[in-house]
């Protein structure tokens, strides 16, 4: 039972530090980076899909845990393809309406901070986080 709460938790662990690395190529690293929403690869992926494999591993394919589990797994990864997407694009035009603000209303822009854009995954962000998932539950499955 413990391997089923702890599994998802290393996943989630794994690929929120895996996002340091791949990001420390390209931009200056932060704390922040660590809680970060986006990003490959996708955490939301990884922590659901591994859930749903110890799961089916542990308890079977077809037991109802495992069904409650997948069906809460593509729940969290269509909300974090779709949902989460628009909710970026909504930031960027946000955004933009109050950069186009006038001089004489710059007052506005300190009472509306700037939102975050990049808030969604896409499809290969999402396929790197559901693979990390399936191989951190196959190796605990099969070493512990």
């Amino acid at each position: 039972m413990t391997q089923i709460l702890l599994v998802p938790l290393i996943a989630s662990i794994v690929s929120q530090i895996s996002k340091l690395f791949i990001k420390s190529n390209r931009l200056k690293l932060s704390w922040r980076s660590l809680a970060a929403y986006s990003g490959m690869p996708s955490s939301h992926a990884a922590t659901t899909v591994s859930l749903s494999t110890i799961v089916g591993l542990t308890q079977g394919f077809n037991s109802p845990l495992f069904a409650v589990s997948a069906v809460f797994t593509i729940l969290v990864i269509r909300d974090a393809l779709g949902l989460r997407s628009h909710i970026g694009q909504h930031g960027e035009i946000l955004n933009a309406l109050v950069k186009d603000l006038k001089n004489d209303q710059i007052g506005l822009m300190k009472n509306y901070p700037l939102l975050v854009e990049k808030i969604g995954h896409t499809p290969s962000e999402i396929i790197a986080g559901s693979i990390l998932g399936i191989l951190i539950s196959l190796l605990s499955y099969y070493i512990f």
